[in-house]
């Protein structure tokens, strides 16, 4: 990580947006640029941690670059959500952003595994669990079988 930083970022990094934490938000740190920003948003590399949750080991470089880290809860702009949306649709038809997906196929007994290829790094942008809906559904167990009759609308 540390030379890939140094080969595309050789004058440092000025904004970097954080959802991973850990040993990947460490080597940033030692390649920010004067003034950066670092902005955290989540930390899925600590959100199993056995240990529990480790700081990051290198943020003195905050000090030296004189820069600044600060938290970032998307619900804080949920007036914006509508222009948002229009600038991004924009943004995708434009081929500006991408949309990352990464598909598994199997039945809803592979959640728990689909699940845990976010917490061990095995997926590349959203992580979906495709559940062909062609077959018949097996008998589910007990926690899945008190859910499946019940409809649930989005917030």
């Amino acid at each position: 990580m540390r030379a890939s930083l140094r080969q595309h970022a050789p004058d440092g990094v000025n904004v970097f947006f954080d959802n991973v934490g850990g040993p990947i938000l460490d080597d940033v740190l030692t390649r920010l640029a004067r003034h950066a920003r670092v902005v955290i948003c989540g930390a899925v590399s600590q959100y199993n941690s056995e240990s529990g949750p480790q700081g990051p080991k290198n943020y003195l470089s905050l000090l030296v670059t004189r820069s600044r880290m600060e938290g970032f809860v998307v619900f804080d702009y949920a007036s914006r959500y509508l222009e948002a949306i229009e600038d991004m649709s924009i943004w995708l038809a434009d081929g500006k952003i991408a949309n990352l997906v990464d598909i598994e196929r199997g039945s809803v007994l592979d959640f728990p595994k689909t699940l845990a290829r976010l917490f061990q790094g095995a997926n590349t942008g959203k992580q979906i669990l495709e559940i062909p809906m062609n077959r018949p559904l097996r008998r589910l167990p007990s926690a899945f079988a008190q859910l499946a009759g019940r409809r649930f609308s989005a917030l």
